[in-house]
């Protein structure tokens, strides 16, 4: 079977804490004739993932290396400290990560969190997780800083979430093989982006011809029929009238103008 037998498909990579919903509804209603595929990764083999072609695109986090990948940043998400809901910087609106010096904060394994300095006392261990670290916070154990969107992931009812606006924060991008910019992929981007379905980028479009204004000759014409008749003024034929129905009276002939037809 050659490559052009092969059924057109197309997969999406994407990492924990990204919604592909919405960007994957419009997808099926604009190629319906191409399934999607969704392949949930983890933010550390997201990248590997797309160098084996393992998925055509994907959703990743920030940093990307350029070297052999493109990437379109989409959006940079709040940072956020995880919490017990009996803490006390559940009563804040806000904290910052002097606020958190005294408290063990953990630090999984797969943070997405580029840090200079951690915030807070180290715990013992490393989780292995953002899942893990979520259960050891519910324990009591420390406190976790992530992307809102991973707070959001792993919600918990007697867990609660506050900004942390100091801290590093995470974004989000679109990625892909700089190898492989299929017109599938181009036609994820145009969706990503916001494009709508008659847009296109770097593709030829048979424009559509501009509707033909014919010259209104027939109304050019009918101007000067109209003077003509114009020509015969309904004054002189009135006029006429008046002078035959003078007081003397007069004629029939003298109604319908004739006399003005006498040499």
């Amino acid at each position: 079977m050659t490559s052009s037998d092969v059924s057109p498909s197309f997969r999406l990579a994407y990492v924990p804490g990204v919604m592909p919903t919405k960007w994957v509804r419009i997808w099926n209603e604009r190629l319906p004739e191409v399934p999607l595929t969704l392949i949930g990764v983890s933010a550390a083999e997201a990248f590997d993932v797309l160098r084996r072609g393992d998925a055509d695109a994907g959703f990743v986090r920030l940093p990307v290396d350029r070297a052999d990948l493109h990437a379109i940043p989409l959006y940079t998400e709040t940072t956020v400290v995880v919490v017990p809901k009996d803490h006390l910087v559940a009563a804040a609106d806000e904290v910052s990560t002097e606020d958190l010096a005294d408290d063990i904060v953990l630090h999984p394994l797969d943070d997405t969190l580029v840090w200079e300095r951690l915030p807070g006392q180290p715990a013992k261990e490393r989780p292995a997780t953002t899942a893990d670290a979520m259960e050891l916070v519910a324990a009591g154990v420390g406190l976790l800083v992530v992307p809102q969107s991973l707070a959001r992931l792993h919600h918990r009812k007697d867990l609660t979430y506050r900004p942390v606006p100091d801290a590093p924060q995470a974004s989000v991008a679109l990625s892909w093989p700089q190898d492989e910019t299929t017109d599938l992929v181009e036609q994820f981007i145009g969706i990503v982006r916001g494009r709508t379905v008659n847009s296109s980028r770097g593709r030829s479009l048979k424009p559509e011809e501009p509707k033909r204004k014919s010259p209104d000759t027939g109304g050019a014409r009918r101007k000067p029929a109209g003077g003509k008749s114009g020509g015969k003024s309904p004054r002189s034929g009135a006029g006429g009238a008046k002078a035959g129905g003078s007081k003397g009276g007069g004629s029939k002939g003298g109604k319908r103008g004739k006399p003005r037809r006498r040499p």
